[in-house]
């Protein structure tokens, strides 16, 4: 793509990003141009505190963005898939992947027909079935950053890297892969919140600022910019640590009930379900890790005691954190039966040999035992009773772990 050619989208760039937003007509007239000849970096609605800040006034050094004959930016404001396009065509000199696509909603005279083209070709943006198009439509945060993705040719190492965002579940299968990609380049800005994706949300001027900017910087087409919403972003540095007190999610895959005697002792895995992150949004522990402990007496009931990480990799360390302790407590009688109460519950090997002498209910053989021990004298007393107490818990709401003492991770 020649510098010729792209001088000669000068004017789809100044509609598209200094006429506001909405359908155009195909129509072009001179005035609007003329208003952008001279390049704006600076713009009354972009304070010098604004977080997008850096990457507007950037790109529009570059000549990749511009504002308004007014002075302003309008940073809140959304975007289309043609502005888009627009934007696109101007940020990259790709080389084509494909041939054209005749799209049956952008005519030849179509303002912005050309960056279209373009974009579609160097891979970046695709259309739907049948052809078409949609430029006017606006476009989502995570079909931006889906793009930008693709039209760059990154793969993620594991996608599972998605999972630093608290509203991963909210990603639409389609763009897991190319999202995850994106997040490990640093190609993701998330303002307010580093952790909140909003992935299906319309992606704002200063949004795409931010991502394009950042997709330059992945290439080293332009310098780092530091920001406290840039996903990943992080210091040089070899190793990262959990600070004490971080609460670690955790539940138990293999059932939603875990049942064991007072002075039981009981081996158990549990699962991370949301992924501990540093004051950037790095991933410190992804979701998908273990954390390999045991149940043990605590005062009046049980505590899970965490002795090991392990993380998808396959990495071990140990660790020190530990539940609440949890003291809810059921009631076994003689004679009764396991019903609702104990079913699909993991039990301990004391609980489930306790419980089925109480009960007469030898049922206790067919569900899940946890390798364990009770104390002897325990189960003495047990034995020669018409009733046992045991301990239930609820994993999910029971086992978040407070970590102990700091956790040193090698960095990833």
């Amino acid at each position: 793509m020649s510098n010729a050619f792209r001088l000669k989208s000068g004017t789809a760039l100044v509609l598209a990003l200094g006429l506001g937003f909405g359908a155009f007509t195909p129509m072009i007239t001179a005035a609007p141009v003329v208003a952008q000849t001279q390049t704006q970096t600076q713009f009354t609605d972009v304070s010098s505190g604004y977080w997008a800040r850096q990457f507007i006034t950037s790109l529009a050094e570059r000549n990749i963005i511009a504002g308004f004959p007014d002075g302003t930016f309008r940073p809140d404001e959304p975007v289309t898939r043609a502005q888009f396009a627009a934007m696109v065509r101007q940020a990259f000199n790709q080389s084509a992947v494909r041939g054209a696509t005749s799209f049956v909603d952008v005519p030849a005279n179509y303002w912005a027909a050309a960056a279209i083209s373009e974009a579609n070709m160097m891979g970046f943006l695709s259309g739907y079935p049948g052809n078409v198009f949609r430029p006017n439509e606006n476009i989502p945060r995570a079909q931006v950053l889906v793009s930008l993705s693709n039209g760059l040719n990154y793969t993620a190492s594991n996608q599972n890297s998605v999972q630093v965002y608290r509203d991963a579940a909210q990603i639409p299968q389609y763009a897991v892969a190319s999202l995850a990609a994106a997040t490990e380049r640093r190609m993701v800005v998330n303002y307010p919140d580093v952790q909140a994706l909003r992935p299906n949300q319309t992606a704002t001027r200063a949004d795409v600022a931010a991502f394009i900017y950042q997709a330059l910087a992945s290439q080293n087409q332009v310098a780092t910019v530091n920001s406290p919403y840039i996903v990943g972003q992080q210091q040089a540095a070899t190793q990262s640590t959990v600070p004490a007190g971080t609460v670690i999610t955790t539940n138990y895959e293999q059932s939603d009930k875990v049942v064991v005697l007072p002075d039981e002792t009981a081996a158990l895995t549990l699962n991370v379900t949301q992924a501990v992150t540093d004051s950037t949004g790095r991933v410190l522990i992804p979701v998908g890790s273990q954390v390999v402990g045991e149940l043990r007496p605590s005062a009046n009931g049980s505590q899970f005691v965490a002795q090991e990480l392990v993380l998808p990799g396959g990495q071990r360390m140990a660790i020190n954190a530990t539940s609440q302790t949890v003291t809810t407590r059921e009631t076994i009688r003689q004679g009764g039966t396991f019903g609702e109460t104990l079913a699909g519950a993991v039990l301990g090997s004391g609980a489930a040999a306790a419980i089925a002498r109480t009960t007469g209910d030898q049922r206790a053989d067919a569900l899940e035992v946890l390798a364990g021990t009770a104390t002897g004298a325990t189960l003495g007393r047990i034995f020669g009773r018409n009733q046992v107490d045991v301990i239930a818990i609820n994993p999910a709401r029971d086992l978040s772990l407070t970590v102990n003492a700091p956790l040193m991770l090698s960095g990833r």
